[in-house]
């Protein structure tokens, strides 16, 4: 049996997990999702949020040996996470994420790619240190391919992303280097362009492709539960 952690990405929650931890337990598997700090039921001040927040938050929920998985820009949280403390961390996997390289933070890896989907799909604060989705965008940005109803409760429950753990660069050591790391690449995605996602995961040997759009949780738990339990069995 392995144990998951399953970290979210920008504006979501623990909630977005909902139909894969069923999934993963239903194969023998633990599997925990978390509300980082400011999101979902947490309710730390937006603007106080920094990157190693999210580290902290993370390491704190790790009694043993665990596989972390980072969504989207999840993929920071669960590397600053590593770098940290990767005493009870099994393996990363990136799931259709953003890949950190040393001295990039997300905003420039984002940047980078040559297609730029998100432009003008956010609302920003006015002080202009945190940003949401348009509720008008989500659906065929993100759930495109999900069930009925899927994009109606999301906007519902999507919040305010703190901007500063996206500025934030790291400097990557053997803590994270070190660690066992996977990555699956969504080809229908439309949030981060799948070109891009192989990009970021050139350095990566253990890569696979899902034929879906950015919510793979929702669109295939059971098909993304089961690649997750291959790759802990291959860790």
């Amino acid at each position: 049996m392995a144990r998951f952690l399953l970290v979210h990405g920008t504006s979501h929650g623990a909630w977005c997990w909902r139909d894969l931890v069923p999934a993963l337990t239903a194969l023998g598997h633990e599997a925990v999702a978390i509300d980082l700090p400011s999101h979902g039921g947490d309710t730390t001040p937006v603007n106080s949020v920094r990157l190693d927040d999210y580290a902290k938050a993370i390491t704190r929920r790790l009694t043993g040996q665990t596989i972390l998985v980072g969504h989207s820009s999840g993929g920071f949280a669960i590397t600053a996470a590593a770098e940290r403390d990767p005493t009870n961390i099994a393996g990363l996997v990136y799931l259709c994420a953003y890949i950190p390289e040393t001295g990039k933070s997300l905003v420039d890896l984002k940047n980078e790619a040559e297609e730029q989907p998100l432009k003008g799909a956010f609302d920003v604060a006015s002080d202009r240190k945190s940003f949401r989705f348009k509720p008008e965008v989500t659906g065929d940005l993100a759930y495109h391919d999900c069930p009925p109803g899927t994009a109606e409760m999301a906007r519902h429950l999507l919040g305010w992303q703190a901007l500063a753990p996206q500025t934030t660069a790291l400097t990557l050591t053997d803590a994270s280097e070190g660690l066992p790391k996977s990555a699956i690449l969504t080809t229908q995605d439309r949030i981060i362009p799948p070109a891009h996602q192989a990009y970021m995961a050139r350095g990566i040997s253990e890569c696979q492709e899902m034929n879906t759009g950015h919510s793979p949780f929702f669109a295939a738990p059971e098909d993304l539960a089961a690649r997750l339990a291959a790759i802990a069995d291959a860790t």
